[in-house]
């Protein structure tokens, strides 16, 4: 079921899928939950820690440090997803256009849709005599058309609480391609429209996300924490995650007619190719923020380069970048 990315949270819903493949509904909750549940804590214990001494200088002299080495993991994510998403002239159409939709306001959701729809529409314009099982469409379009309608809610109630879960079951829902995206709804709606998070809270968070095993979707533990506390970190973790449960659940006996489906393959290429654009958005706006001098630069560029050329971890690269940046802050200090 290797539709998406590896980062995305259907690697969560493959577990779950093993799991029920072997050991029917239990097994599909226990895999699902045993996947996410170590980097979900470790995130919350970073997030504990983040909120006590974020504000020390010698912890920004880190982060200072770690984010051109997040940037750099967007950059690479994007050339990478980009090289195996856009193969034909549709796919580059499409990150082109929903590049410039993410910039005009479009929601991000629907610009994913439509732009899946869009390449699904010319899989049957090219090809009208094909046939193909719709099963995923079945059974994810009604699910994911209703969670937008969820979304409306989220400016009315004054629980934050329940605003913080309505707004990241709506993401766990609708989330396609790589994990990355994530951080592309995150700030549009978590900085920009409800000011929760600070945009450097939010560089922070890709940070602790690249940092830390486990899928990158749960970094909102960490994000949940800085909103809520602990039934903030408690409620956005459980709500991200449970919809590929259902979804796991839903189209469980038609996996093998997924994956031979042209129309599902069509449909997910024109989705890829919007998410690459909306990496690419989500790096361009943070670009500013991140790579501020000299220094920045320099990280920026060795990562980059370490990235592409090299397979090494990027834990590996993290500490480093929080090792000069804190070399910096002691040889230098402002």
């Amino acid at each position: 079921m290797a539709f998406y990315s590896r980062n995305g949270w259907l690697l969560s819903a493959e577990y779950a899928h093993i799991g029920y493949v072997h050991a029917s509904w239990l097994g599909l909750v226990v895999g699902g939950i045993l996947f996410a549940l170590p980097g979900s804590i470790i995130r919350l214990g970073l997030g504990v820690l983040y909120r006590s001494y974020g504000r020390l200088p010698q912890v920004s002299a880190l982060f200072s440090g770690i984010s051109p080495v997040v940037m750099a993991v967007i950059l690479v994510s994007t050339y990478r997803l980009g090289r195996t998403a856009l193969t034909d002239i549709v796919s580059v159409l499409l990150c082109t256009t929903s590049l410039a939709a993410s910039f005009l306001g479009v929601n991000e959701f629907v610009t994913l849709l439509v732009a899946g729809a869009v390449s699904l529409l010319v899989f049957f314009l090219l090809r009208p005599d094909s046939r193909g099982g719709s099963a995923l469409m079945r059974a994810w379009v009604p699910f994911g058309f209703l969670m937008p309608a969820v979304g409306s809610f989220l400016t009315s109630p004054n629980d934050r609480l329940l605003r913080l879960g309505l707004f990241f079951l709506k993401v766990g829902a609708l989330l396609f391609g790589s994990g990355m995206v994530l951080f592309a709804f995150i700030q549009r709606d978590v900085v920009s429209r409800f000011g929760w998070l600070t945009q450097q809270q939010l560089i922070d968070a890709i940070a602790v996300g690249q940092m830390t095993p486990g899928p990158v979707l749960s970094a909102v533990t960490f994000i949940g924490y800085l909103v809520q506390g602990i039934p903030g970190a408690a409620v956005s973790t459980l709500a991200v995650f449970l919809p590929s449960f259902i979804i796991v659940a839903v189209t469980g006996p038609w996996i093998p007619r997924l994956r031979s489906s042209a129309p599902v393959r069509a449909f997910l290429k024109g989705v890829n190719s919007a998410v690459v654009a909306l990496i690419l958005a989500i790096g361009i706006r943070l670009f500013g923020s991140v790579i501020t001098d000299a220094w920045a630069v320099l990280i920026l560029v060795v990562s980059f380069g370490t990235l592409l050329s090299q397979r090494v971890d990027t834990a590996w690269l993290v500490l480093g970048g929080a090792a000069i940046g804190l070399l910096r802050h002691l040889v230098f200090p402002k």
